[in-house]
C-alpha cells in the first residue's frame, strides 16, 4: 500500500486532485475553497488527531496549491493572460500577509477554524453570485497600496488553505482587467502565497507532537504527493477551458456547492 494508506484512500486523494486542479484552471481560486472541506472530511474519517485537524488541512491544501498554482499560471502565460506586473507588485506584501496569517492559524483551536472557514465559504460564495461586471472607474492602486493589498490577501489566503483568487479576481476585475487576465493573474499569484504560506505552516508545525504521519510541519505528505499529482494534471485542462466553457455560469453553480459545504461543516462543527 502507497504511504501505508488503503486503496479508497488513494483514490479519495487522487480524485480530489482532479477536482481541484480544474477548478483552479477554470476559476483562478487556487483549488483550496473546494480541499480544505474535503480533506477535513477524509482526515476525520481517517481518525486524524482532531485537536490539529484544520492546520493540517489548511496546510495541505496550501501546498498542494504550489503545485496547482504552477502548473496553471504556465497555461495561463502561454495563452497571454497573465499580468506580471501585477505579480511583481503584489509579491512583497503576499511574503509578509502569508508570515503573519500562518503564524495566527497555528495558535486557534480547531473548532474556531472550522467555523471562521465555514463562513469564509458563505462570504465568497455570495460574492459569486453578486459579482457585476459593469465597467468601473476604479484604478489600480500605487506601489505602496499593492503591497497592503497583497499583505491583506497573503494572511487571508493561509488561513483559509486558498490561493486568493477569492480576492485577486474581483480587485482586478474591479479595476477593468479583463475578466481572463484577471483569473489568469490570479494562478499566478496563488504560486507566491502557496510557497510563502506553506513554509509558515512547515515552521509553526515542526515540533508540534501527534501529527499524522508521514508529516512535514503542518503538511500531511501523502495527501500532498497524491493530490499534487492529478491536479498538476488538470490544472491546465481546466486553463483552457477558461477560453469555452461559460464560466459565470459555472461560478453559480460552484457558489451552490461552497453553500452546501459550509453548511455541512457549520453543522458538524456546532452539532456533530
Amino acid at each position: 500500500m502507497m504511504f501505508g494508506l488503503e486503496p479508497i484512500w488513494l483514490a479519495a486523494y487522487l480524485g480530489l486532485g482532479v477536482f481541484g486542479g480544474l477548478l483552479a484552471g477554470l476559476l483562478g481560486i487556487g483549488g483550496g475553497m473546494i480541499l480544505v472541506p474535503f480533506l477535513a472530511m477524509l482526515f476525520t474519517a481517517q481518525g486524524h488527531p482532531y485537536a490539529t485537524l484544520m492546520q493540517v488541512c489548511l496546510a495541505t491544501s496550501m501546498a498542494t496549491i504550489v503545485f496547482t498554482s504552477l502548473s496553471s499560471a504556465r497555461a495561463h502565460h502561454a495563452a497571454g493572460n497573465v499580468r506580471w506586473d501585477l505579480v511583481k507588485a503584489l509579491a512583497p506584501g503576499i511574503l509578509i500577509g502569508c508570515a503573519v496569517g500562518s503564524t495566527i492559524l497555528s495558535q486557534l483551536p480547531t473548532k474556531f477554524i472550522k467555523a471562521f472557514f465555514a463562513f469564509f465559504l458563505i462570504y465568497s460564495a455570495t460574492k459569486m453570485l453578486l459579482t457585476v461586471n459593469a465597467v468601473t472607474k476604479k484604478t489600480m492602486p500605487d506601489k505602496p497600496g499593492l503591497f497592503g493589498f497583497g499583505t491583506v490577501v497573503g494572511a487571508l489566503s493561509a488561513m483559509v488553505g486558498a490561493g486568493g483568487g477569492f480576492m485577486t479576481v474581483p480587485f482586478m476585475t474591479g479595476r477593468n482587467v479583463d475578466a481572463r487576465q484577471a483569473i489568469g493573474t490570479s494562478s499566478a499569484l496563488g504560486f507566491p502565497i502557496a510557497v510563502f504560506a506553506t513554509a509558515g505552516f512547515i515552521v509553526n508545525g515542526w515540533s508540534v507532537p501527534n501529527l499524522p504521519t508521514p508529516h512535514l510541519g503542518y503538511v500531511f505528505i501523502p495527501a500532498l504527493v497524491l493530490i499534487a499529482i492529478t491536479s498538476m494534471i488538470c490544472a491546465p485542462i481546466g486553463a483552457r477551458f477558461t477560453q469555452k466553457l461559460p464560466v459565470k455560469s459555472l461560478k453559480r453553480i460552484f457558489a451552490v456547492m461552497l453553500y452546501m459545504l459550509a453548511a455541512r461543516m457549520l453543522w458538524m462543527t456546532f452539532a456533530g
